[in-house]
């Protein structure tokens, strides 16, 4: 008998990861006021190894050779996470996902040698100066350098999650990814929030947060496992529209005509380096 999520369609698995991870960044937003985006990033990813390691309980035999490229997986997925909340904490969501989004697309342009791709770069930079702090943008300068940084530290991200799952097989890997760059979060969300991260109210929104960005992983690692690469990359390019919404439901946040423009122009430029890229030679073994 099929699973319940064997039986939803792959390309639907995709949008409710994209679903539930952007509600989950407008859910941890809301709670910057108790504990600042410092706190809110550290318990987001102590609570997320945390419900990796009681869902799944990784192993070590792996990881403990190879921990050095887990640690340095670790440190990246731990300053991808830190600029993405310092950005959110001074620009709506939708365009700080949106700019995010540049990493990935900058990484598939730099190992591709095709003309169209040039199409795709030019998209993406006209969608980043439609968003760059001209006169009357209101945005802010330093949540768009995050955002930035962001971006950069997913493309290390992507880099380090397929090194790792070439050698590390399952979710091991991830998890003590998580659980390192949890370490290295601890003494600045504890310096920056102090007592407050034992607020009851705080503690439940942080547990949802992480359960909705565990439950975005395991609806990618299915869907993937049913759609081609590139598929998937063009399905994933809607994460930027979708964090706009969730930041207008959830947050209230709303956004100029410039901006939703430069958001669809971003999303248009992610989907096309997805589905016409280079093709993937090799999947990665992430298999729970």
């Amino acid at each position: 008998m099929k699973s319940l999520a064997d039986r939803i369609p792959a390309p639907t698995l995709v949008i409710l990861a994209g679903v539930t991870v952007q509600l989950g960044s407008a859910l941890a937003k809301s709670i910057f006021e108790l504990a600042g985006p410092l706190g809110t990033v550290f318990l987001r990813v102590a609570l997320s190894a945390v419900l990796l390691f009681a869902l799944w309980r990784p192993g070590w035999q792996y990881t403990r050779n190879h921990w050095p490229l887990v640690m340095a997986y670790g440190g990246v997925l731990a300053l991808m996470n830190t600029s993405f909340y310092l950005a959110i904490d001074s620009i709506p969501l939708g365009i700080a996902v949106a700019i995010e989004f540049t990493g990935p697309l900058g990484l598939a342009v730099v190992k591709s040698r095709r003309w169209l791709d040039l199409l795709w770069v030019t998209l993406a930079a006209m969608g980043v100066l439609l968003l760059a702090p001209l006169q009357g943008s209101g945005l802010d300068p330093i949540g768009l350098g995050f955002a930035v940084l962001s971006a950069l530290s997913w493309a290390g991200y992507i880099l380090l999650t397929a090194a790792t799952g070439k050698v590390v097989p399952g979710i091991e890997g991830l998890a003590w990814a998580m659980a390192f760059g949890s370490l290295l979060l601890m003494p600045i969300g504890i310096g920056a929030a102090g007592s407050t991260l034992l607020d009851a109210r705080l503690l439940m929104t942080a547990t949802a947060v992480a359960a909705l960005s565990s439950a975005t992983y395991v609806l990618e690692l299915i869907a993937l496992r049913r759609l081609p690469v590139n598929v998937f990359g063009v399905l994933l390019s809607m994460e930027p529209m979708l964090a706009a919404a969730s930041g207008f439901l959830v947050l209230g946040e709303t956004l100029e005509t410039r901006s939703l423009v430069a958001i669809v122009l971003i999303s248009i430029a992610a989907a096309g380096s997805a589905r016409y890229g280079m093709p993937i030679e090799e999947p990665i073994d992430m298999e729970l």
